[in-house]
């Protein structure tokens, strides 16, 4: 049975890279793969997925109007898929997020999705929450906070370098916006408006 899979993490944990490799891994195998990435995420070359170890390989763009399970069963139905891969799935809605589990138990292609769990408020993104939800295996991918603990949290600052408290949910950056933070350095962090101090 084909299963939905959620890889989740903080920023900078190599979500795009372990992507990119799973790609790599079905194609050097003459597998066939759609990869799927957010329109909103515009930090990179529109239609790119890229990391920041300088991979880098096309893919088709999602909105929040986008009808993926018909559009996969399109491409499915021209040259059989062996995967379907999503990053920033963060930004999927909740019918897309239904649409992927669709495709896992109607068609039989397994769906990876990668994305980050919670936004720089420690709130839950819509396609987090639903992926959480529904996906068959949940898979922690680790980050590293500046301390040396396991960082699950995402800190934004400001473009002066404070820490932002308030603001819409999502607004794309990469190390210029975002800090990995573990929970005790980001809630510190949040408690004080300051940025974290390690000693």
């Amino acid at each position: 049975m084909a299963k939905l899979y959620f890889y989740y993490a903080s920023m900078n944990a190599g979500k795009s890279t372990t992507l990119l490799q799973a790609d790599f891994n079905y194609r050097e195998r003459g597998m066939a793969t759609m990869l799927w990435t957010a329109a909103i995420d515009d930090r990179y070359r529109a239609g790119t997925i890229s990391s920041r170890i300088g991979l880098e390989t096309p893919a088709n763009l999602f909105e929040t109007g986008t009808d993926l399970e018909a559009a996969i069963l399109e491409q499915h139905a021209q040259t059989p898929l062996s995967c379907v891969l999503v990053d920033e799935a963060q930004f999927l809605t909740r019918d897309q997020v239904l649409q992927l589990a669709a495709i896992c138990d109607q068609a039989g292609i397994p769906v990876i999705a990668y994305g980050l769990r919670t936004d720089f408020q420690a709130e839950l993104f819509e396609g987090s929450k639903w992926l959480l939800a529904l996906a068959d295996s949940l898979n922690e991918i680790k980050a590293v906070c500046g301390c040396g603990r396991k960082a699950t949290m995402n800190l934004r600052v400001d473009a002066s370098g404070r820490v932002a408290r308030e603001g819409a949910q999502t607004e794309i950056g990469g190390n210029d916006r975002y800090m990995a933070l573990c929970r005790r350095h980001f809630m510190k962090a949040m408690r004080d408006g300051a940025l974290p101090d390690y000693r």
